[in-house]
């Protein structure tokens, strides 16, 4: 027999439960009137938008950092590789060595793919220990799906016929079709290209847009040629990836060396040998230049902040690069408050010790709107600038850094000098900027670090909403982005790690996609 106190303890826990789990009143609720007091208590919101009600997790279909995971333990008794015998692993962090292995066995010329699958596979580690199926998706993702490499040749203002190596390569379309950026350089290789496809994979897949991932570009470098040169390039590389890329299938946006100027020749070669150049009305291959993606990575260094009880008032910021994104960085900065110091360049640094301002800026920006400009001809606008001095940027004070330029611009020694001057976070604003020396070092000396797969996600905001989206919904977006990131890395034992966060993110979300399609 029920007492009647008993009784209405349980309808409170029923009700209280009901508004926090709608799904679950409906289960508990066994007759007709438990179901109407279970449905009486619940906010009329509930039943116009599940939005707001927690997700699910990735790993499990079960809500909560504890799971009581479902896996089949089968998995972990299958030999990951069938080669001069079964390799079969114990441990998340034997299946992560295996595949890091096999990396190096097939592909190690490519140093840069080496490193990003390296890093990669050792914060996925602890999901191949909840479920060991993960770690056979793994195996798979390795693997692009497609790279193709091709001759551009192309005359120059003498004419000399020239000749460079063109890249695409479409990495992975579990989630949708591909998208990602064009690199030009002459720093971009075949394994530089592949690692950054890897990468792009976590980046795209962790906004929770329907997208994939591919990367392209050239070892062709735009700074020292003529505009005419850079437009004959432009037709000649993109009379050859015409073949591979169209709307619906793989979208090229903007990337090092990538300007409006280049994705216009660009696409008024695609649109002159294919008929169909748009998709429901949604442009392909965008020409406007967007401030949005130098904005968002402002706006993670805010949220990071703000987890450590700061603001970025007042913080003085070195800002290593000069191009569209750090000169978006710069401006957002400001708006917070913020006091950018520096940008950099081929030619060196230009440093303001009582910082740029938006007038200073403007100039800056002018400067590096002419094509091969160097930074150095700022000083003649100015007479409070440096010019190289001190002779290493990571020498001045700073609180913040935010490294722009090329990649592997911060090493280890770079990380301690910023930290013996007050630095108190390294946020990337371009790819691969943070070495993985670097990573260790900043961790050890309890640095932030926003790694680039976070970071850069505004190229895919940008993507998703088009380029006038308000500024509340660009920083909703990032807001959100950066919660599912901090979350995924507290859960699994990695918290303030965003770099493993995020990898896991992204890798879930693809490889439970992945899941469903089966051997492809």
């Amino acid at each position: 027999m029920i007492s009647r106190s008993s009784y209405a303890l349980a309808s409170k826990a029923l009700a209280s439960r009901s508004i926090l789990r709608p799904s679950a009143a409906v289960a508990v609720a066994t007759n007709a009137s438990q179901l109407a007091a279970a449905t009486a208590t619940m906010p009329s919101s509930s039943f116009r938008s599940m939005s707001s009600q927690p997700k699910k997790h990735l790993v499990t279909h079960e809500e909560g950092v504890h799971q009581t995971m479902e896996l089949s333990k089968s998995w972990r008794n299958k030999p990951l590789f069938r080669r001069q015998g079964d390799v079969r692993f114990k441990s998340g962090l034997e299946a992560s060595r295996l595949l890091i292995s096999e990396a190096n066995r097939r592909d190690s010329h490519e140093i840069e793919y080496i490193e990003s699958i390296s890093s990669t596979m050792e914060c996925l580690s602890p999901l191949f220990d909840r479920n060991p199926r993960y770690a056979f998706v793994a195996k798979q993702l390795m693997e692009p799906e497609r790279f193709v490499q091709f001759r551009v040749a192309w005359m120059d203002d003498a004419g000399v016929i020239r000749m460079n190596r063109g890249f695409r390569i479409q990495y992975s379309s579990a989630l949708g079709p591909y998208e990602g950026p064009l690199h030009l350089g002459s720093h971009v290789n075949g394994g530089l290209i592949k690692a950054l496809g890897f990468d792009n994979v976590f980046s795209n897949a962790l906004t929770g847009y329907d997208v994939g991932s591919s990367v392209g570009g050239s070892d062709f470098n735009p700074f020292d040629k003529s505009e005419a040169e850079v437009q004959r390039f432009c037709q000649s590389y993109m009379t050859e990836l015409a073949k591979y890329v169209g709307p619906d299938i793989d979208h090229p946006t903007m990337g090092m060396g990538v300007s409006e100027k280049e994705m216009g020749y660009l696409f008024g070669q695609y649109k002159r040998i294919n008929v169909k150049s748009t998709s429901s009305s949604v442009p392909f291959m965008t020409r406007k230049e967007s401030e949005v993606p130098g904005k968002a990575i402002a706006l993670f260094a805010k949220e990071m902040l703000k987890d450590q009880n700061q603001s970025l008032m007042g913080k003085r910021c070195l800002i290593l690069g000069s191009g569209k994104n750090a000169r978006a960085v710069a401006a957002k900065l400001l708006e917070f408050g913020a006091i950018p110091l520096t940008f950099s360049d081929e030619s060196g640094h230009v440093y303001e010790p009582s910082g740029i301002d938006e007038s200073k800026l403007r100039t800056i920006s002018n400067i590096k709107m002419e094509r091969g400009a160097m930074l150095g001809r700022y000083v003649i606008s100015s007479t409070t600038a440096k010019f190289n001095e001190p002779g290493s940027v990571f020498d001045i004070p700073c609180d913040l850094c935010f490294p722009c330029g090329q990649i592997k611009l911060v090493d280890a020694e770079a990380v301690t000098k910023l930290a013996d001057n007050g630095c108190i976070g390294v946020i990337e604003g371009g790819h691969k900027n943070v070495t993985i020396e670097a990573r260790q070092t900043l961790k050890s000396r309890g640095v932030m670090y926003g790694p680039h797969i976070m970071t850069l996600t505004g190229a895919n905001i940008v993507n998703a909403h088009g380029h006038n989206l308000p500024g509340e919904i660009l920083e909703e977006e990032v807001r959100r982005i950066y919660n599912d990131v901090k979350r995924t890395a507290t859960e699994f034992n990695a918290r303030g790690d965003l770099f493993a966060g995020g990898s896991m993110v992204g890798f879930l979300r693809v490889a439970n996609a992945m899941l469903t399609h089966g051997a492809v």
